[in-house]
């Protein structure tokens, strides 16, 4: 592993860790200084390749890093701040879709995002 790659693993490492490539940037940079932008963004599309990192869209917000790749997991998302937190409900979402509303699809995964404010943006 490079020291490169290395430096962008341990700025991922952590639970509820949803970092934009900017900040994982940033964060590497302190670690690395020498460390480049496009770097982070190469490592980044491989760990997702590889499957060691998931990416994570939530509305017109900037592509998000999770490292919580083995542990299937939904999201909760501050629709003020866009803090993310992974959640792990009790219960199987693709066993509560009726067979009437797959329309014929072999259902393989199933991505949940649930929605509101955070503490810190509901008491302000």
């Amino acid at each position: 592993m490079t020291a490169q790659r290395r430096v962008v693993a341990e700025v991922l490492d952590g639970e509820h860790v949803h970092l934009t490539a900017d900040e994982v940037h940033a964060r590497a940079v302190a670690k690395l200084p020498e460390i480049s932008r496009a770097t982070v963004y190469n490592t980044l599309g491989e760990l997702v390749s590889l499957g060691e990192v998931l990416e994570v869209t939530t509305d017109r917000r900037a592509k998000r890093y999770d490292p919580n790749a083995h542990r299937p997991h939904h999201h909760l998302v501050c629709a003020r701040c866009g803090a993310i937190r992974d959640v792990h409900p009790t219960g199987n979402p693709l066993a509560d879709l009726p067979a009437a509303e797959r329309f014929g699809f072999t259902v393989s995964d199933v991505e949940v995002t649930y929605r509101g404010l955070c503490p810190d943006c509901a008491s302000a």
